[in-house]
């Protein structure tokens, strides 16, 4: 009977510590998710930025020369991040792209100017900012006109305001779901062990010796949650990675080292620090209130 009994005790710690194991994974998981969407949101905030051209059109007697001093002047501006030269040709290829014709058959010779396409980097792409550089650029010699969508610059900074805005309330309400969650979820497995705590005290143990095993399986626990939640991520990573392959290149594989540690520590820090309140508690409780 005394080993059915443990037997059965065991059992229960066993799966106690199982469903802790499997339900902080899952609210990591969800946290890591949460991070993975800031992450990519201010990485793809800033590859829409970087790729915000400027046309530059060169007046009708600059020549090639011309063209390629006023694209070396280009590449010496602190707010320029690459320029590329249009030739008459291939301004002549993109139109015929365009039109869906070929437009050259009108003319004798070939109408379009020399033009480059620069790239400005990502803290400049405001609309006060590029209008500063535009002002700047155009007194360089050679210039006549400075072309860029305007409505895309506002509406990419806009909308960027706005999901970051949505996202840190977003990651904000999951963060204070996840210390709730893996709170309760450690409390209930340790009141699963209120007794043993309670025999070790009346016999004399410290509370450093009846916590420190506690404690010890808290750490292995929040490993074991933060790996299953990374194994989690990596899944959802490697079907992004199918499906949005040009997207996901944007963001820095060190990022996802970060991130990964981060769940794992977090994990582990959760856990510690709920399992210490946890114990101590039923440490000081007296025995008349274990079965409440």
């Amino acid at each position: 009977m005394a080993q059915y009994e443990k037997n059965s005790t065991t059992r229960r710690l066993r799966s106690s510590y199982l469903s802790a194991v499997v339900s902080i994974s899952l609210v990591l998981f969800l946290l890591g998710a949460s991070g993975m969407l800031l992450l990519h949101a201010h990485r793809l905030s800033e590859y829409f930025k970087e790729n915000l051209t400027l046309t530059i059109i060169l007046d009708e007697n600059a020549t090639e020369a011309d063209a390629a001093w006023v694209r070396k002047q280009l590449d010496a501006a602190p707010y320029i991040n690459e320029t590329k030269y249009i030739s008459k040709e291939e301004a002549a290829e993109e139109m015929k792209l365009l039109l869906g014709s070929d437009f050259m058959t009108v003319f004798d010779f070939n109408p379009l100017p020399l033009a480059v396409e620069a790239k400005i980097k990502g803290r400049y792409a405001q609309i006060d900012s590029v209008e500063t550089i535009e002002k700047k650029l155009s007194m360089i010699p050679h210039i006549r006109e400075i072309t860029y969508q305007r409505s895309l610059v506002e509406m990419v900074n806009k909308n960027i305001q706005k999901t970051g805005f949505v996202l840190l309330v977003f990651i904000s309400l999951m963060l204070f779901i996840s210390l709730v969650l893996i709170n309760n979820t450690i409390r209930l497995s340790i009141y699963a062990r209120r007794f043993l705590i309670n025999t070790m005290r009346l016999v004399g143990a410290t509370q450093w010796f009846i916590t420190r095993p506690f404690l010890w399986r808290s750490l292995l626990q929040g490993l074991f949650s933060g790996a299953i939640a990374i194994g989690l991520l990596i899944g959802v990573l490697y079907a992004a990675q199918n499906e949005f392959g040009e997207i996901m290149g944007v963001v820095d594989s060190n990022l996802w080292l970060f991130l990964f540690l981060c769940v794992v520590v977090l994990g582990m820090l959760i856990s510690f620090v709920s399992t210490l309140f946890a114990v101590n508690k039923f440490i000081r409780i007296d025995s008349d209130k274990l079965y409440y």
